[in-house]
């Protein structure tokens, strides 16, 4: 299969920066804080030795607030990249490609680890994170996946695909593929699956919680000492059971469904929790985020 990883020799691939200063000597430094590459890792990239049933992985969730979009010019080995500012209304046809092995592990541009069973994706000036729809245009598969990465910078692929992604398309095997790629309005995405999904479920900055509760006559009574993570909230009671699942996959933590009534209409709020710190709730948010679960808003109380 030597012939399906040409585009993996000296900066065929995405940036996964460091992975590519490794790479190419003649590659410039983009970023200080990168951690160090393992010291044990494939010097040709390709598929993983276990090969998961990729059919079973979902695909990326659109999360309407992903964190502070990462949209500033940058330079890499010569060229100047000016990434846009929106790419919900992108839309493009070209040649995608996939990376693996190699960079399993990696820091992305958008600082999280690459994982090549995610259902994510690099392009060159998409804000980061982006939501994308990829068609593989010879037998019109479709996958979602979330922009997290730059590249690829060594030819005139428009988007290379994690190995997941490319399995699902039906590509991994041949390398590339022609496909289309259309940006995603988490709103209206929802909105098309969900008419009565809630916008307003997850806030772009969750407002901070008290440390401490009023008791009944305005003295201060013991401090709150559970907290929850709000997924979503859906009018839906079979989406929301669907997601609820999903989530309990993924942790210890109880995830149940809460419902609550606004302008008579009942909507079902997925949530996990109870947990005892922040610090718990982080990790949880930070290992949801990793598996494409979106980025659940921090609560108190259910």
């Amino acid at each position: 299969m030597a012939n399906v990883f040409k585009r993996f020799a000296c900066g065929a691939g995405p940036v996964c920066f460091l992975a590519l200063l490794v790479a190419c000597s003649s590659a410039p430094q983009i970023s200080s804080d990168t951690a160090p590459v393992p010291a044990l890792r494939p010097l040709v990239d390709g598929a993983p030795d276990y090969l998961m049933d990729v059919s079973a992985i979902p695909d990326a969730v659109p999360i309407l607030h992903d964190g502070p979009y990462k949209a500033a010019p940058y330079r890499v080995l010569g060229k100047h990249y000016t990434p846009m500012q929106d790419g919900r209304r992108y839309r493009e046809e070209g040649e995608a490609s996939w990376y693996g092995t190699k960079f399993h592990g990696q820091h992305t541009a958008n600082g999280e680890l690459y994982d090549l069973y995610g259902m994510t994706a690099a392009h060159k000036t998409l804000p980061l994170p982006t939501y994308v729809q990829v068609t593989n245009l010879a037998n019109n598969r479709k996958v979602v996946v979330r922009v997290n990465d730059r590249g690829p910078f060594y030819s005139s692929r428009i988007i290379d695909l994690s190995y997941a992604a490319a399995k699902k398309l039906g590509f991994a095997e041949s390398g590339t593929a022609r496909v289309l790629v259309e940006g995603i309005d988490p709103v209206v995405w929802h909105q098309q699956r969900n008419p009565g999904y809630l916008v307003t479920a997850q806030a772009a900055e969750p407002e901070p919680m008290p440390a401490y509760a009023a008791g009944p006559t305005g003295s201060v009574a013991a401090p709150v000492a559970e907290w929850f993570l709000q997924v979503g909230a859906f009018s839906s009671a079979e989406a929301a059971e669907q997601l609820r699942r999903q989530l309990q996959e993924k942790t210890a933590s109880k995830v149940f469904l809460s419902t609550t009534e606004i302008n008579a209409r009942t909507f079902h709020r997925v949530r996990v929790g109870p947990l005892d710190s922040q610090d718990k709730a982080q990790q949880l948010v930070d290992t949801l985020r990793r598996a494409n679960l979106g980025t659940p808003a921090l609560i108190s109380g259910n």
